[in-house]
């Protein structure tokens, strides 16, 4: 199965992450989806004091482009037309990232691809 990485550019929004101001606030950001590892599951990791990674439900971003989603530990909700939110919390606080909604649809499908690919593909004998 194929993995899908994709790196993106995101504006942090709280005052507890500081961007860097030369480039607009945008931070660069990893985000992941490996079927093998978990086919509901993706990945999105920031940068900061010590890099972080959060791991949620594919369903959620996908939901939350629409309309607010999620409990705990990450939210997501859309934030006019073009652009998405996504509240990370951690024991450290809370982390709110603000992405464009084309680059998140953009990753969901390249997901959802390479698992049709792989549903698709001859099985190894």
């Amino acid at each position: 199965m194929t993995v899908v990485e994709q790196y993106a550019r995101a504006h942090v929004l709280t005052d507890a992450d500081l961007p860097d101001e030369e480039d607009g606030g945008a931070v660069p950001v990893v985000l992941r989806y490996d079927p093998e590892d978990d086919p509901r599951s993706v990945r999105v990791k920031l940068p900061g004091r010590g890099p972080r990674e959060w791991t949620f439900s594919r369903a959620l971003l996908e939901q939350g482009l629409r309309m607010p989603a999620g409990t705990g530990e990450v939210r997501v909700w859309p934030c006019g037309r073009v652009q998405a939110v996504v509240e990370f919390h951690s024991a450290q606080g809370c982390s709110v990232v603000q992405f464009e909604t084309k680059t998140l649809l953009r990753f969901l499908n390249r997901t959802y691809q390479a698992t049709a690919t792989a549903a698709v593909e001859p099985v190894a004998r």
